[in-house]
């Protein structure tokens, strides 16, 4: 579903405004300390994680954190790959066990 704020598309964004009900929520983000409101949106990095990585094995999950003094909020977003077991670095490009071929590119040759 398109996010209202920023236009991208989030598949863990769900809102209802049928009827004139106005229920947004973040699938993704459930129980976090401070709570999720749409503002988080903004600077979430969801939306382009997965229009650059469609990996099936790799599992998103997330958090709101706090900055310094508890100035400034932004989502913090961590991922893990359910084939070769292991926490992926970066979500961005996966894990290396999954789409092997991508070494071939970043390897330098001797």
């Amino acid at each position: 579903m398109k996010v209202p704020i920023t236009g991208k598309e989030c598949p863990y964004f769900y809102g209802d405004y049928h009827r004139g009900r106005h229920h947004e929520e973040c699938r993704l983000i459930v129980d976090s300390n401070p709570p999720w409101e749409i503002k988080h949106c903004k600077t979430c990095p969801v939306p382009d994680i997965v229009k650059a990585n469609t990996c099936p094995h790799m599992i998103l999950s997330g958090e709101i954190k706090s900055g310094f003094l508890g100035i400034g909020q932004k989502v913090k977003i961590s991922a893990y790959c359910t084939k070769s077991h292991q926490v992926v670095e970066d979500p961005y490009v996966g894990c290396s066990e999954c789409h092997p071929i991508l070494n071939q590119f970043t390897e330098l040759p001797e």
